[in-house]
């Protein structure tokens, strides 16, 4: 059997043509930068959520001389919410960066690790989330799951004893 996966995506040329809401989650990441912890990299990202109930929270990434104790935006922004918006969904998440001395020349996009969290999360709540995927050149991706950025994510159902 043969089958093909197609991934699904918009690119608009300006944040001007989001809607209100996608726009303001967007403006909300790009603010989130400036509370980035990035003194090895200088690669500053901020996340913003969007809630079912319309609350807008947002994370940054934190860096550590140790590096694999750093932890992306996504994953910090996700974590927050899970601990202090039990229940409420995410319905859509905004990425920026200001990466400062760096050229960065395409959209922002979450690591692997960040992708499988978002994943994660969608199969929890039971539902998709938006992703905005934001370049300093004023760009958007817009992606509607998680899904669309690994198509083949792991879950815990796929292990048995």
């Amino acid at each position: 059997m043969k089958r093909q996966i197609t991934l699904s995506f918009e690119e608009v040329d300006s944040i001007d043509a989001l809607s209100v809401e996608q726009k303001t989650l967007v403006e909300a990441s790009m603010k989130a930068c400036h509370q980035a912890y990035a003194p090895y990299s200088n690669f500053r990202v901020g996340a913003a959520v969007q809630l079912e109930n319309g609350s807008v929270v947002t994370g940054s990434n934190k860096e550590n001389a140790s590096f694999p104790a750093g932890t992306c935006a996504e994953r910090n922004v996700i974590n927050y919410v899970g601990d202090h918006h039990p229940g409420e969904r995410v319905l859509r998440m905004a990425l920026s960066a200001d990466p400062k001395a760096l050229e960065m020349t395409g959209v922002l996009t979450p690591c692997g690790i960040c992708r499988q969290v978002i994943c994660e999360l969608e199969k929890v709540q039971g539902s998709s989330i938006e992703l905005l995927l934001h370049s300093p050149s004023g760009k958007v991706l817009i992606v509607p799951s998680g899904k669309d950025l690994l198509p083949f994510h792991f879950y815990l159902p796929q292990l048995k004893k």
